[in-house]
């Protein structure tokens, strides 16, 4: 198993190449941002370009790419609307399960939003409930289930925004460099997005933020990721789930390989 990883993720660049190449029958056109790690980049080098480029020799097919923006003012709706629903690609690699504007495959891995902290300050913080978050400074990705809970308990006063996910400059490690140099305390933010930054950086405590109802409304910032075909295409969303059937062992291990850690549920770190 790992040579035949090992294999198709070195070929990862060259099937990346061929992405310009007029489409075929059988081509796995998928949709991508060209410029945007840990998840993907031109070059194949996300955790995102790993698991298309295993599916692709899963399914014997030529990965081919789509790219756009994921980033800007309309997020993913936009993206979708412009790539997906366009038919200039025909899948999705990472996308939360419970999407309404997509026919998202099984799911094949469960993570969940975190508190990252340097180990050394010993904070006490296993929720947003946490006493501690009180008297620290929380940096947190606006417009995310973390600015949410922050907002409902009134932690949003001494928050500090990151958006990574609107700028094209910007990058999720920005939140990681804040905590390193002081700027904040602790950052709320995706797991995955961070993950394969914080496999150099052993300093740092990464605790999972679980499922809430301590404010009354129903607060989730554990879910589900699929991969995903457009509205009506039931054949590709079938395919999908099918190969995630098939290898779901291998794809957790390209996620693990890149620092992805899956939610464990009664565990409160990842």
């Amino acid at each position: 198993m790992h040579r035949c990883l090992t294999l198709m993720l070195a070929a990862t660049i060259a099937i990346v190449a061929a992405s310009q190449a007029p489409a075929r029958a059988s081509d796995l056109r998928v949709c991508a941002d060209p410029n945007y790690l840990p998840f993907s980049n031109r070059a194949g080098q996300g955790f995102e370009n790993q698991l298309a480029a295993y599916v692709a020799h899963a399914l014997g097919e030529r990965l081919v790419y789509y790219w756009d923006d994921t980033r800007g003012p309309g997020g993913f709706d936009e993206f979708v609307q412009n790539t997906l629903n366009k038919k200039l690609c025909d899948v999705l690699i990472d996308v939360p399960y419970a999407s309404d504007k997509i026919a998202p495959s099984s799911p094949y891995y469960i993570s969940s939003y975190v508190f990252v902290f340097p180990k050394r300050k010993h904070y006490d913080i296993e929720s947003m409930d946490s006493p501690d978050l009180r008297n620290l400074r929380i940096g947190f990705e606006a417009d995310t289930p973390g600015e949410n809970g922050l907002k409902m308990r009134t932690l949003i006063i001494h928050g500090v925004p990151f958006d990574s996910a609107d700028d094209d400059n910007g990058s999720p490690a920005d939140m990681l460099g804040a905590i390193t140099k002081g700027r904040i305390d602790v950052g709320v933010t995706w797991e995955p997005a961070v993950g394969p930054f914080l496999r150099s950086m052993p300093q740092m405590e990464v605790v999972g933020v679980p499922n809430s109802r301590s404010q009354g409304s129903p607060e989730q910032y554990v879910f589900p990721m699929a991969m995903a075909a457009r509205l009506g295409d039931t054949a590709t969303q079938r395919k999908l789930s099918n190969v995630i059937a098939a290898h779901k062992a291998d794809l957790v291990q390209i996620l693990a390989r890149n620092g992805v850690k899956l939610y464990m549920p009664n565990a409160s770190a990842l």
